[in-house]
């Protein structure tokens, strides 16, 4: 089936709406079909949205939307996408949303995520054997808990019938896309200049800037180094081995890391390995042993006295004052 008669008939789109999603991404995924229509002449496209039980949900923002139904009334869909924001990894594991997806999988229907519910659907084994994406926060602890999913940091995918993308803009670029495929390029480009989206990118563009936009430095060996740290976070290079890859002698680049960072080589790769180590602990169940191997710490003793130098807290404490907040953030969400 070519891909533009797999989306020919992608006329009803089901919404799944889940609290502390992004309002960004949700906008954007969804204002593309309402302006398509209006530039069209005719009600192309019809949507619902739908929540686990059916009562509104709260955006990250603090925003309380209603929905239609509750995912129980989830009963077909030509695209059903999860919409979903922060903290996923600690949603509970909702039986019925996983049997409903499925359902409309095994229906040949297209389904997928914006922002970070490609997390969800690999708990539900939906990406086993399909490339995705997610949140570019959300990239390495997705990489991590689920090894045999192929990732890839582009700002949407689209393999056979299992859409996702990154959220933020990358929805507008990825419903754009979807549109362009089944009413043409002219439509997607006038939905854009309409919204003053001026330039459309496709699915492999990168979610972040480069190193050189983030960092504010255009030495082009420094940024090389920080490339080759962030690659080997699992198995830490050494100081000579670093400075050997960008052919420099370990003294000129601990001179030049010292001109634009004001520390050693080794204190700037210590300090990304311990920040990759937070997200994971934060973002993951994983043990502490696991993310400790995982950020290239060989015990967790060294591990904990390095992580409490650097935040002033033990891995384990980390994680419960993260899961506190959460908690309690969910709790004064339940009194409103």
């Amino acid at each position: 089936m070519s891909e533009q008669e797999q989306y020919s008939e992608g006329k009803r789109i089901a919404f799944v709406i889940l609290d502390r999603f992004s309002m960004i991404a949700f906008s954007s995924v969804i204002e593309p079909l309402r302006l398509a229509n209006r530039l069209i002449g005719k009600e192309y496209y019809t949507w619902k949205t739908y929540s686990l039980d059916g009562n509104p949900v709260t955006a990250s923002n603090g925003v309380e939307i209603s929905v239609q139904s509750s995912i129980r009334e989830l009963e077909d869909a030509d695209v059903t996408l999860l919409c979903t924001g922060l903290d996923v990894e600690r949603l509970p594991v909702d039986p019925e949303l996983g049997k409903r997806l499925r359902r409309l999988n095994a229906m040949g229907r297209t389904y997928g995520a914006i922002c970070t519910g490609s997390y969800l659907l690999a708990r539900y084994h939906l990406l086993d054997g399909r490339r995705c994406t997610i949140h570019w926060e959300n990239l390495r602890s997705l990489r991590e808990e689920f090894p045999d999913v192929e990732v890839r940091a582009d700002i949407f995918a689209i393999d056979r019938n299992c859409i996702t993308c990154a959220g933020g803009m990358a929805s507008m670029d990825m419903m754009l896309r979807l549109i362009a495929i089944q009413h043409g390029a002219h439509l997607a480009h006038e939905i854009a200049e309409v919204s003053l989206y001026q330039n459309i990118r496709s699915g492999e563009s990168a979610q972040r800037h480069d190193a050189e936009a983030r960092t504010g430095i255009s030495n082009a060996k420094i940024l090389d180094a920080v490339r080759i740290m962030d690659l080997h976070i699992e198995d830490p290079l050494s100081c000579q081995q670093l400075a050997m890859t960008v052919s420099l002698s370990p003294r000129q680049l601990e001179r030049l890391f010292r001109r634009h960072f004001n520390c050693t080589p080794g204190q700037y790769y210590l300090r990304l390995r311990l920040e990759t180590a937070r997200d994971l602990l934060r973002r993951t169940g994983r043990p502490v042993l696991d993310v400790a191997l995982a950020c290239g710490f060989a015990s967790t003793s060294h591990f904990t006295k390095c992580y409490r130098e650097r935040f002033s807290c033990t891995p384990t404490e980390e994680r419960q004052t993260y899961q506190w907040g959460s908690d309690a953030a969910g709790a004064r969400q339940a009194v409103r």
